[in-house]
Formats: structure tokens, sequence, C-alpha cells
């Protein structure tokens, strides 16, 4: 096997984008007007909205709903992908104008905009009528105290996903616990220094889906009252520790994610497992054509041996600006899109859903995947969605929180600190950053 050894050359970027940076609480948009909503008759009407997102698997949904639709057109612009896409918004929402109807926003990027009220309560158009048809893990991330900010889009159950070739031919137990998954490591680099059972994940998202697996409340929010917690939080330090021991023996390969180093371990097999997103398959797919027919993926590894927990990593939901113009013609391709025929659409492209319809229905959960080997897939991350931890919240302020990651616990995977004593670092420059911003912190 090749090898995928570099040098810690990595620069972990943190500074945040200005135009997200700054939440201005004090200069809110105003609310969404309130009023019987007829989405029926906007659809008669017609007329063009605008969707800004860059989920490709919303183009053939487009053409479907236009065609069911005459008279309406949906333009479909891609302003940037995450952080990218909300300082356009947030720039739009300043300047009172060039503002979407629909927009894509990540789930711990939703509380943010619904603190300055920028984003219009979908309970005025009946939205908790969904309560029970999504998974829990999303449809909680679309509230914002009792408002709903947006419909859900897709989900991100964790699981494993591993190589089997690679454990077959090493003799390695695919790992139940996080504390096999350290053993499994240690076993692979025994056997052969090449090969790493995963990368040295310095990304914000992960660590915070690992601490939501533990059970962790790394930091409380109601309304703008934020209190912190990452030095003595059970979860964040459970993560702090299985990483840091992994740092310190050299069980990790010493690559970024989605680097071209990374794709390539996971195609010539040195890198042996991956933890993730249920949306990854589609990625793989793709990117590791190679890789058909030697992964697999088993359920996440567990902090206690005999559980069955999960958290979401990723996943997005479409939200409509508070001053959208087009509201109610907005909304009715919302419903479409992620609660009615769409959703079946963009599943047949590659999308894992977030309607509790689809995670359960045979169909679904039968399906065989040819790259896996001809495993159900969906059975394992359907079962994964099912098990995500109640109660988990994200910062109003997330978006930023994730930029500067880097400049704080990221430096701990090059070497400067403990990830534990990182994670103190990040807590106070959160707490600052919220005290500046305006919040009160507990």
């Amino acid at each position: 096997m090749s090898t995928i050894r570099s040098t810690r050359r990595r620069v972990l970027a943190g500074t945040a984008l200005a135009g997200v940076a700054t939440l201005a609480l004090a200069s809110c948009s105003g609310g969404s007007g309130g009023g019987d909503v007829d989405t029926d008759a906007a659809l008669e009407e017609g007329g063009t909205i605008t969707v800004w997102a860059w989920e490709p698997t919303l183009e053939p949904v487009i053409e479907d709903f236009e065609a069911d639709n005459p008279g309406v057109t949906v333009e479909l612009v891609n302003v940037g992908t995450g952080i990218d896409s909300y300082t356009a918004l947030q720039n739009a929402i300043t300047a009172g104008q060039g503002l979407p109807d629909l927009v894509q926003v990540e789930y711990y990027a939703l509380p943010q905009f619904a603190l300055q009220e920028s984003l219009t309560d979908l309970t005025e158009f009946g939205a908790d009528e969904y309560d029970g048809a999504f998974a829990t893990g999303p449809w909680d991330s679309v509230h914002s105290g009792e408002q709903i900010v947006g419909l859900p889009m897709d989900s991100g159950p964790m699981a494993l996903f591993y190589n089997k070739s690679v454990f077959d031919e090493y003799g390695v137990e695919v790992p139940t616990t996080w504390e096999e998954f350290a053993e499994a490591a240690a076993q692979f680099q025994e056997a052969n220094p090449d090969v790493y059972i995963g990368n040295e994940s310095s990304d914000a998202g992960f660590a915070a889906s690992m601490m939501w697996q533990a059970g962790g409340t790394p930091w409380t929010v109601d309304g703008t009252n934020v209190s912190f917690d990452l030095t003595g939080d059970a979860g964040a330090q459970a993560y702090a520790e299985l990483w840091q021991g992994m740092l310190d023996d050299e069980l990790l390969a010493p690559i970024e994610g989605w680097t071209d180093e990374w794709f390539q371990g996971m195609a010539n097999g040195t890198l042996a497992t991956l933890p993730i997103g249920a949306w990854m398959p589609a990625n793989l797919e793709s990117s590791v054509p190679d890789g058909s027919g030697d992964w697999r993926v088993a359920p996440m590894p567990q902090w206690t041996e005999g559980e069955a927990t999960s958290s979401e990593n990723g996943g997005s939901s479409l939200a409509i600006p508070a001053d959208a113009e087009n509201k109610e013609l907005a909304y009715a391709f919302m419903e479409y899109a992620n609660a009615g025929d769409g959703v079946q659409t963009r599943l047949d492209n590659g999308a894992f859903p977030a309607t509790t319809a689809e995670l359960e229905s045979d169909e679904f959960l039968n399906q065989e995947f040819e790259y896996f080997g001809g495993q159900k897939i969906n059975e394992v991350l359907a079962e994964s969605s099912a098990n995500v931890v109640e109660g988990w919240q994200y910062l109003p302020f997330q978006v930023y929180a994730n930029t500067i990651f880097g400049d704080s616990v990221g430096q701990a995977f090059l070497g400067d600190g403990t990830i534990s004593e990182q994670l103190g670092s990040w807590h106070s420059t959160l707490e600052q950053y919220g005290a500046d911003q305006g919040f009160t912190i507990e």
C-alpha cells in the first residue's frame, strides 16, 4: 500500500468573515407579518421566486415543480456554500434589498439568523402540522423558542463508514465502542505503519457531533442568555481525552478532511474508517470509485458499551427571510421540496431524508447498495437517526464559533497544547465574543 504520511503543514484558518461575525442584536429586522396564508392561491396566480442554495438535488425538484405548476418559475442561485452563503445573506439583510425568497441554511447556522428575527416564523403557514413528520434531530434544529424558522431538507445521523477489505486483511474487529476504536487504531499501526484507522479531524462540526453523542452540553442557550462549560462538561472532555490519546500515540493520519490525500487514503486502503453523517455515500461513490465493494456502514462506536446513541453531523433546512417578497409561493415550494413529492426526487439523486415516512419505509430500508457490497446501509443510517440524543443546542453564534475553532482546538492537532487545554481557550474566546455582541454570559 502507498503511504499517506505527511508533515504537519496544514494551516487552520480561523478568521471569521465580517458578514456573519457581527450579530447586531440591537438592530434586528422586523418579524414576519401575520394573517391567513393561501399557498394554493399563490400557485394559481403564479410568479417567480428566487432560491439561494448549493444543494444540487434541488435542480430536478425545481423542474418537476415548474412542470406541475405552469406560471411558476423558480430561480436557483448558488451564492456559495456555507459561510459564503451566510455572508451574502447577512449583507442582503443589512442592506434591506436583494433578499431571496428562500435560502438554504444549515441547522447550526439557523439560531444566528433566528435571533436577529431575520427569518419568517412558519407557524403562520401551519408548519406546526409537521410535528412528527421529521426526525427528532432536524425537527428540533428548526425551532427557535416557539417559532419554526425552517423546514428540514435533509439530515446527517452519524455512522461509522469502514473499509471491510482492510479490516479483513489485518484481522481487526470493527469497533463497537470508542475504546475499541482506539485499540483498533493501534492494531493497524502495529501491522502496517502506513495504515490508519482515520485522520486527525480538527473540524468543529465533527467535534460537536462527538460531544453531542456523548450526551454533552458544552453550552446552554436561553434566548440571549448563554453559558459555557467546555472545560467541565463530560461530553466535551470525553471527546478531548479520546482524540488526545490517539494524537499522543500517533495513531491518526496527519491529514485534513476533504483534501486530495484524504480521498486517496480512502481509495488505496490507508484510511480504514470514517465516522461521519449519513449524507456521505454519494460522496464516496463519486470521489472514491475504486472503493466500490470494499466499504460498509456500521453503527457509531459507543461511549458506553451496550448503549445505542447517536448524533447529527450536518444537514440543512430551507428558510424564508423575514423580508422576502413572495412568502406564500416560497412556502409552497418549500413544502413540495421538503415534505412533498420533491423528497423522493432528492432521495433518487443521493440525498438522505429527514422525513420519518421515508426513514421508516420498507422501500428505503431494503435498498441495496452495490458500492457497499450489496449492504442495506439505510437500515443502519435510519436506526442512527432514531437514536440521536435529544436536547442538543447550537449557539446563536455557532457560525462564528466554528470559524475560529482552528485558532484554538485546531492548534492542538498541530502540537500546540492539548485538546482539553485548547477547549478552554475556545471557551474564553466565545465568552468574550458573546459579551461583546450583547449576550448575557452566565
